[in-house]
């Protein structure tokens, strides 16, 4: 976090509309995610040149995001100076009231670099792959600390059970053939059941929309093409390790995995089912197994994909 510049705190915010937030970071993340002059899909003809118009289009677009990137970061530290460092004329109320805001506004740059990373849009290139993969984990880590610095001051609530809490953040949207996939991370390990100890812990969901295919571009219907959902998740569980001894520091072993949330309760789709149930319980159905270290967001959606299309 830089100390050297005064925080951006916009007197704005201290209405807390949420619009008057939003409008100017959209606007700048519309005109920075906007391809830089061009289409390298417009050219039908696989010569050189056209190859070499592909990877200036591509080292511009990467440049481009790469702007729209350190933009967001600086408005995270603004946000995080604001209230650690006292700075501004906002109260520490209506700076928590924007960081809801702020997480919905990178919603657009996390949905750009999953339509390159995980969508139809080429990249071939090895390099500007790993480029964007390093600016979604920048903006991933960046916006975590905030959210988690925030809580440290009961500024924000990350029980997911409460209504207005802050538990996880959405990290990019794509379409994988007749699905859309939605990624979210959670803030904080959180219990895979709320009120129930499982000993799992979910780091990350992922929402599988299976769309009707007659209707798979139609936005406009929405809610027509949306056919069933399904959950899968990223857990750790803390495994007993029976080599270890009783005061040895290794005696439990934490394990990833990624699985299938299987509704046990309520068991109908009967509307009056789930009003009357107060919190929806589920097994957690094992589909790959990942050892003892945490994958990054990106690989985990990678694994994801996967799983998808072998059981197409």
């Amino acid at each position: 976090m830089s100390g050297e510049r005064k925080p951006d705190c916009p007197e704005s915010l201290q209405s807390s509309g949420q619009g008057e937030v939003e409008d100017p970071l959209s606007l700048l993340a519309a005109v920075a995610l906007a391809p830089p002059g061009g289409d390298p899909a417009a050219c039908s003809c696989h010569c050189e040149a056209c190859s070499c118009v592909e990877v200036r289009w591509m080292e511009r677009s990467i440049q481009s995001v790469e702007v729209q990137l350190q933009f967001l970061m600086s408005k995270a530290d603004d946000l995080h100076d604001c209230l650690v460092n006292g700075q501004g004329n906002l109260d520490r109320e209506a700076l928590a009231a924007a960081v809801p805001s702020f997480l919905f506004t990178c919603q657009p740059f996390f949905n750009h670099l999953e339509s390159q990373l995980h969508g139809h849009l080429p990249l071939d290139i090895y390099t500007g792959r790993v480029q964007l993969l390093d600016f979604s984990q920048q903006l991933c880590d960046r916006l975590e600390q905030l959210v988690l610095t925030y809580a440290s001051y009961n500024l924000l609530c990350l029980d997911d059970t409460k209504p207005n809490s802050v538990s996880h953040f959405c990290i990019g949207q794509s379409q994988l053939g007749p699905m859309r996939v939605t990624a979210f991370r959670y803030f904080k390990p959180t219990p895979y059941l709320p009120r129930v100890d499982t000993g799992l812990y979910k780091r990350m969901r992922w929402n599988i929309e299976r769309l009707r295919d007659e209707q798979q571009t139609d936005k406009e219907n929405e809610e027509d093409t949306v056919g069933d959902t399904e959950y899968f998740f990223l857990c750790y569980e803390d495994i007993p390790n029976p080599h270890a001894e009783a005061d040895d520091e290794s005696h439990v072993v934490r394990m990833w995995s990624i699985g299938q949330w299987v509704q046990l309760t309520p068991d109908t789709d009967d509307i009056y089912e789930w009003i009357m149930c107060e919190v929806p319980e589920a097994k957690y159905h094992r589909l790959l197994f990942l050892g003892s270290d945490e994958p990054s967001s990106c690989c985990a959606t990678d694994y994801v994909q996967q799983l998808l299309q072998t059981a197409e």
